[in-house]
Parts: C-alpha cells; structure tokens; sequence
C-alpha cells in the first residue's frame, strides 16, 4: 500500500467542484464544507431523492451554482475547468431505491460514465460515493475492502448493489485504461441532519418516530448489527480522501458496533425516556452483520471517526431542531 496522505483541501488553493447529488444529505454538507473552505462549487441533481430545501441554504451564496437535471442523461456543465467531479447522485435508502430501480441502476451505471468523461475532459479528479452494499449480507466480519461480498445480484437491493459495484469497476476501467485521478469510498451508514423523514433508514425511523411519540419499530428479532458514523466524519474522511494520493477503495465508517436494540437504548438515553418498541418480519436481504474495517482509512488518511452515538444522536436532534 502507498500513499501520500495530506490533512485536508482546506489546505490547498481554490478550487471548482462539482458534486452530483448535491441536494441529498451527504451532497449536501459536501456543499457547505466546500464553501466554508473558500472553493467554488456547482451542484447538480434532479431531485428524485435530494431535497430542495437543502439548495435552498446555498442558494445566493456567489461561489454556488446549481444546475438541475439527471446525470444520467448527461452532465449540462459548460463552465471554467473544474478541479474535481464528485459523483454522489444515487437514491440511497432501501425505500428510494426500490421506488426507483430503473433510475438507480442508471445513475450508478450511465450516471457515473458521464462523470469520468466529465472529469477526463477537465483533467479533473473523479470520486466516486460507493457504499457498503457492496458487501451485501457478509461472510467476513468486519468487512476490509479486500472482501468481495455476498450480494444477491437479482434480489430487491440489486438495484442499488449492482449499481454500485459496477460504479467502481467503471472507475477503476477509467483511471486504469485512461489515466483519470480517481477516489472511492465505501460509505457504511451514516447519519445526522438533513436527512429525509422518509428516509427509511434505521436511525432515521427511530428519531422521527420518537419525536412523534410512535413505537420504534424493530425489524426481526433485533439482535442484527450495524455501525453509525456521524456526517462530520464521514466529511472529515472525504476531504482527506480527495488529498491523498490513493485510487483503490476505503471504508470510511465508524467500527463501533451496536444491535438494533442497543440502538433503542441510546434513543431512550438521549431523549430521556422509555421508548415502546413493535416488532415485524426482517425485510429480505437485510444483512445481518455490517461493520467496516477501517485500517486502510487509518494509514492512509490517518482519519478515525470523532464522534460516538449519543454525541451524534444529540447533535443531529439539535442541528434539525434549529433548521425548522
């Protein structure tokens, strides 16, 4: 393994950036660090999955830009140089995706091609958001980035999966046959403001349905595992990511592991207060087992998660509460 690891782009010159995806959750705090930065940035999304009201906290500022249209279409960019491509346009969730399989596939599949020809006639960097998905229901635990997986290439998550996996052997083509400066990532479950209500992720469902004061609902018996990583990090690991010179992919996650109902209690400690709970039947393909080993991202980018759950659960309620 070689790398050549450097803190982070606030550390560089200026930079124009454009960010697929940029109204979705991760897209959108992308936007904002870059911009607290100093950087240049345009967005670009259709709003199958992203939200409007996160344009809207950048619209005005005079290094946004924002083009609406479907990357999977192509990429109705015409500007000055850009710097990076950085491609984070994809439905995310288990309910978005499996609304929209079709699109899914594309944008995983169409969608990132259009970004490495993008990034190739800038001469710009490509970075690629995949995911753990890519493992599927693992056999390896934790899961490395040498773990080729165990996905159900035709079940209701291949469309999300396949898309992905196929996203990195496109890239890998890319900077192999033609020389593009690529990065990926494989995103383990992250959380933190900004997210749909609907989102249908497991943290997602706790809180909104806390606050309505509904029972959490618990999926099988709730002994399945899973790691949260706060958005910070994951935007931390990111930004190192983008300057180190490293193309093969990293897990950027948080490796503490908790069950389904340790996730409750946690809930219920930062909310202060008892929480029912309504159990119902393990969706399929639901993995049992998810947690990142992260030793590529600690030696390369000398980056480990910051923030531990209840701190993020905290923070997450408070950040959402003062956007209302």
């Amino acid at each position: 393994m070689t790398d050549t690891p450097v803190p982070s782009t606030a550390t560089s010159a200026p930079l124009r950036i454009l960010i697929t995806g940029s109204a979705g959750f991760v897209g959108s705090h992308l936007v904002e660090r870059f911009l607290n930065e100093g950087h240049s940035v345009i967005g670009v999304d259709n709003y199958i999955s992203g939200q409007v009201s996160n344009t809207d906290l950048f619209v005005g500022h005079p290094r946004f830009t924002f083009i609406e249209a479907d990357v999977s279409h192509g990429i109705p960019y015409e500007g000055e140089t850009l710097d990076w491509v950085m491609h984070f346009a994809s439905p995310a969730s288990p309910p978005h995706y499996q609304q929209f399989p079709v699109e899914t596939l594309m944008v995983g599949a169409q969608g990132t091609q259009n970004g490495l020809e993008l990034a190739h006639a800038h001469g710009a960097g490509f970075f690629l958001a995949s995911t753990s998905e890519v493992y599927g229901d693992p056999h390896v635990h934790p899961q490395p980035e040498t773990y080729w997986g165990n996905v159900n290439p035709i079940g209701v998550r291949s469309c999300y999966d396949e898309a992905k996996r196929y996203a990195e052997a496109i890239t890998m083509a890319y900077h192999r046959s033609r020389g593009v400066n690529t990065r990926i990532i494989r995103i383990f479950n992250t959380y933190g403001p900004r997210m749909r209500p609907d989102d249908g992720r497991v943290i997602t469902n706790f809180v909104h349905q806390a606050m309505r004061g509904e029972p959490l609902t618990v999926y099988g018996d709730g002994s399945q595992t899973r790691s949260f990583q706060y958005i910070d990090d994951l935007v931390e690991g990111i930004s190192r990511l983008m300057a180190a010179l490293y193309h093969e992919p990293v897990n950027l996650g948080n490796p503490v592991e908790f069950t389904m109902l340790e996730l409750v209690e946690a809930i219920e400690d930062v909310l202060v207060r008892r929480m029912s709970v309504e159990h119902r039947e393990l969706p399929q393909d639901d993995p049992k087992q998810r947690q990142p080993d992260i030793t590529v991202a600690k030696c390369v980018l000398k980056w480990t998660p910051q923030i531990e759950l209840k701190t993020g659960l905290d923070l997450m309620l408070q950040r959402d509460a003062a956007n209302r």
